[in-house]
């Protein structure tokens, strides 16, 4: 998720395109196009929390 909150940051929205790669700070890269597919995908098997901190970014509208 720290992928996606810089993303959000830098360019203001959480549309990210599929093949997008997002690098952290650290130097690791995230492939954040798929994790963000798999998340809307998927959200009927997050958990409560897990779906709330991704709604508060703006990925379930």
């Amino acid at each position: 998720m720290p992928a996606l909150v810089q993303y959000k940051a830098r360019t203001g929205s959480v549309t990210v395109p599929r093949a997008h790669r997002e690098r952290l700070e650290d130097g690791t890269e995230v492939r954040l196009g798929v994790w963000r597919s798999n998340m809307r995908s998927r959200r009927d098997s997050l958990t409560d929390a897990q779906r709330q901190q991704l709604a508060d970014l703006g990925l379930f509208d």
